[in-house]
């Protein structure tokens, strides 16, 4: 039976997110001098994970160019860094996810605290869609990348999570 309450992560507000928009690109885009981060903190803390996408959207619609290319330009460091992440994560929870799957593999050595993090975390929830998303993007099983990366009881215990 239905109370009639709508949960507020389902709310969408177009006109607000136009308006969230306009203020992001005030302050940044558009200011003569620096970045006012504390508008963009404010925006990426403070709404729901649709009204977000609803606001990169729009102003993706009045820039010509993705809010992360403004992040890119306006920010660096640590601060560039959360933010390009957490909008991916906003953007495409899967995605991200993959991409840091591989990335923790990637190269010399092996980020363990983010592919264990990862594996056992989602175990439950969506890693066979993660699985899936592995194997489109990286043209390769997520149970082959983590045996070609990690040996013994390690590879043993994540390949059982996994289901591989």
């Amino acid at each position: 039976m239905s109370t009639g309450h709508r949960d507020e992560s389902d709310v969408v507000d177009p006109e607000a997110a136009f308006k969230d928009a306009q203020s992001l690109l005030q302050a940044g885009e558009l200011l003569f001098a620096g970045t006012e981060e504390s508008v963009f903190n404010c925006i990426l803390c403070q709404r729901n994970k649709k009204q977000l996408r609803c606001i990169f959207d729009k102003y993706e619609e009045n820039v010509g160019h993705p809010i992360e290319k403004a992040i890119q330009n306006e920010f660096s460091g640590a601060a560039k860094d959360a933010m390009l992440q957490l909008i991916h994560c906003i953007r495409d929870k899967t995605d991200y996810l993959v991409t840091r799957l591989h990335d923790s593999m990637a190269g010399i050595g092996t980020d363990d605290r983010t592919l264990i993090r990862i594996v056992v975390s989602r175990s439950e929830i969506d890693l066979v869609e993660i699985k899936q998303a592995y194997e489109l993007k990286y043209g390769k099983s997520l149970a082959d990348a983590i045996s070609d990366d990690v040996s013994d009881d390690y590879k043993k215990a994540l390949l059982g999570l996994i289901g591989d």
